[in-house]
């Protein structure tokens, strides 16, 4: 069984050796899988380990984060994310809203989408100083977080004991997003001036699932059943995994896409990289075979995934 990684009175994030299920025998895939599933079932949030990523290579990626952010706010602003359906680009501090239009978040951020898409091309830094290679790591992050997002599909369906392979066609060429966060440091006085002030407010994801790496200094809470927020402790060399809304909907409800948000002392740096892994912009989003009897069964009409998207991400800016 797998073991725990975050609880609180009840609440419990599973922590899942993901190995098990890339390379181990037909039962521990299914094992594991089954694993997963729950994990999403019970609390929406899952943390794997043992992953196909080098400490080295994770150390890279968020040198090379910080090195961006540290560029000047007016060559930042050059790459300013140009629409809503582009959803690629720069987005500046207090720019995006989860909480509540009274409260914008604390943190920027950099968008960065398939390399290849016909019609939204990503905005990239100028390769100068620290930035030299800066294309070549996060393309190759990006490249890593969408095999593991397919991996963690696949586990999914074998979870639910359907082809492994039915989520293939959907999440080929999927629409994908890299953010690399950067929440800078503030005043004290902003959070002692409004009690409810956090690095970004309380919210669900949009897509189908979200990989979290985190830096050692955490900040991520997740809403439990009673309410209450459980802190998802960093654990060194892990990535954090949760349900969007889509996946959600996709599995009537069967997996649970789960309320949190980030807090933080007001004087502490911190760097996160999200990957926002979702299906093709024109597939057609309907319950998963054996999370209904009939059509009536069905919580949700079927929706395309592209139009879904833009209008949650409009409600967000």
């Amino acid at each position: 069984m797998s073991n725990v990684a975050a609880s609180h009175e009840g609440f419990s994030i599973p922590l899942i050796n993901f190995s098990a299920f890339l390379n181990g025998t037909p039962e521990e895939r299914t094992r594991t899988a089954k694993e997963i599933l729950h994990g999403f079932k019970t609390a929406g949030f899952i943390y794997l380990h043992s992953l196909p990523l080098s400490p080295s290579q994770r150390q890279q990626v968020f040198d090379a984060s910080a090195n961006y952010f540290s560029l000047s706010l007016e060559t930042k602003l050059s790459h300013l994310m140009p629409s809503v359906e582009s959803n690629r680009g720069y987005s500046a501090n207090g720019q995006e809203k989860l909480g509540s239009e009274e409260s914008p978040d604390i943190k920027e951020t950099l968008h960065i989408g398939r390399e290849k898409d016909p019609k939204y091309p990503n905005i990239w830094p100028a390769e100068i100083g620290r930035l030299v290679g800066f294309k070549d790591t996060i393309g190759g992050f990006f490249d890593f977080c969408t095999k593991m997002v397919n991996e963690v599909m696949r586990a999914i369906a074998v979870g639910l004991g359907i082809d492994e392979n039915y989520f293939e066609e959907y999440m080929s060429d999927g629409d994908h997003k890299l953010r690399l966060l950067h929440y800078p440091e503030v005043s004290t006085e902003v959070f002692q001036s409004n009690v409810n002030k956090v690095r970004a407010g309380a919210h669900t994801d949009y897509g189908a699932i979200t990989l979290l790496f985190q830096d050692s200094r955490g900040g991520l809470q997740v809403k439990t059943p009673t309410g209450e927020y459980a802190n998802a402790t960093p654990i060194e060399n892990t990535v954090v995994v949760n349900a969007g809304d889509l996946l959600a909907r996709w599995s009537n409800d069967l997996i649970k896409s789960t309320v949190h948000r980030v807090v933080e002392p007001p004087l502490l740096r911190k760097t996160y990289c999200r990957f926002f892994g979702g299906p093709h912009e024109d597939s057609y989003i309907d319950a998963i075979p054996g999370t209904f009897v009939t059509d009536a069964d069905k919580k949700y009409k079927g929706v395309k995934s592209g139009q879904y998207y833009i209008d949650r991400l409009t409600a967000t800016y």
